[in-house]
């Protein structure tokens, strides 16, 4: 039997040791590699080849969901689960945007932890039970409804909605006036009357309507 190829990054040596530990139990899972942050993740995994990668979100230099946009894009064979010790949906959102598989909280059970591997592994997704009861809910109320246009979203104009489009795709202000050909005041004037016409309060709030509304794709 072909043993799941597991690669691991934290920058928490006691975590990384507590995994591999409990990894290394899994009769059908094998440790291939355990790095300590986004930049040695990236710089060894084409030579390691991991079938499913199990990585910290925040960590020195790049993230975990930096790291994880990289691998989709150049290795999308490999499945990347996300963990982290808070369950914020800005992480969540942004997660499942750069191509994560899993989101997991690190309080989550050893049995929770491998089922989640073998689940993404089998080329399904799995977010933790806790993280389903918290953010999952509310999105399962909202996205796969058909799309209807609103009354507030009939008095946004084009631009509003081409800015809506690329905060939600993690475009940073300055990013988002060059792509556009103006300025970062002009960005910032936008996005306020966005905010105000939707009654939103933050960047957050708009990526989380540009997912209700389709006009971004998970």
């Amino acid at each position: 039997m072909n043993k799941i190829r597991v690669m691991l990054a934290d920058d928490h040596q006691l975590f990384r040791e507590g995994l591999h530990a409990l990894l290394h139990y899994a009769n059908d899972m094998d440790v291939v590699a355990v790095v300590k942050n986004g930049d040695e993740l990236l710089e060894t995994i084409e030579q390691i080849q991991p079938d499913v990668v199990l990585s910290d979100i925040s960590m020195p230099g790049k993230t975990g969901i930096e790291a994880c946009a990289v691998i989709t894009n150049q290795f999308p064979e490999i499945k990347v689960i996300m963990l982290s010790m808070y369950n914020s949906e800005a992480y969540f959102i942004n997660s499942i945007k750069s191509g994560a598989k899993g989101f997991l909280s690190k309080e989550i059970s050893h049995n929770e932890l491998l089922t989640a591997v073998r689940t993404v592994y089998a080329g399904g997704e799995y977010f933790d039970k806790e993280i389903s009861n918290t953010i999952l809910k509310e999105y399962a109320m909202h996205i796969g409804k058909p799309r209807t246009t609103s009354s507030r979203e009939s008095i946004l104009t084009h631009r509003e909605k081409e800015i809506i489009k690329l905060v939600a795709e993690s475009n940073s202000n300055t990013e988002i006036a060059e792509k556009l050909m103006i300025s970062v005041r002009t960005v910032n004037a936008h996005k306020n009357n966005i905010m105000k016409k939707l009654h939103l309060k933050s960047n957050v709030d708009i990526v989380k309507y540009a997912i209700i509304n389709k006009i971004i794709k998970l």
